[in-house]
């Protein structure tokens, strides 16, 4: 049976790594998305449960508590986590799965999940990851100024990463994470395949 890779795909607020896994899932049958959780309020258009599993902190804590996260962090004064239960489930069934997280829950995973591939999206430069954040118009000038200031930090993470892409045009972005997939799936079923031929 064919093995699970878990892909995790981090980037700082405003690469755009969501526009990017939304494409790979549209022309995937083979992946799942692990849906996170979070205490952040739904942005328009978001629903509970695809986008987030939208929690209050007394209900993430509670999570926590019950060692229900794979990872957690707090970002920009909200929580955001990564429950285990249907990675663990997908990923035992031979589906690839994409974790999509911040940057700082990253390191737990790799800790936890020493043979997931990690992904990190990059802006193309600093100007139009601030331009991608004002052109959301959902946050205060505060809260775009942190996103900022929290990228400049954690951009340099993506030297620790397996790969890293540029979010420059979305097709393409989307185009070498698929490439990224495959090529790991491919490694990871190699013996596999081999004892098939034999």
């Amino acid at each position: 049976m064919k093995k699970g890779v878990v892909f995790v795909v981090l980037a700082p607020s405003g690469s755009g790594k969501g526009s990017i896994i939304q494409q790979v899932m549209g022309q995937s049958a083979e992946a799942r998305l692990s849906v996170s959780a979070t205490t952040r309020a739904p942005r328009p258009g978001e629903n509970h449960g695809e986008h987030y599993w939208f929690v209050s902190r007394e209900e993430f804590e509670v999570m926590v508590k019950n060692d229900e996260m794979l990872e957690h962090a707090e970002y920009c004064g909200n929580y955001y986590g990564t429950p285990k239960a249907p990675l663990e489930k997908w990923a035992e069934e031979g589906f690839d799965v994409i974790v999509e997280i911040e940057v700082q829950g990253a390191a737990q995973v790799k800790k936890l999940l020493p043979d997931s591939v990690s992904v990190f999206v990059l802006p193309p430069s600093m100007e139009i990851l601030e331009k991608r954040l004002r052109d959301r118009g959902t946050e205060s000038e505060e809260v775009i100024k942190g996103r900022l200031e929290t990228a400049k930090l954690e951009i340099p993470y993506s030297q620790n990463c397996d790969y890293a892409i540029v979010n420059d045009h979305l097709e393409d972005a989307v185009a070498e994470l698929k490439a990224i997939m495959t090529a790991e799936t491919l490694k990871k079923n190699k013996n596999d395949l081999i004892k098939g031929v034999m």
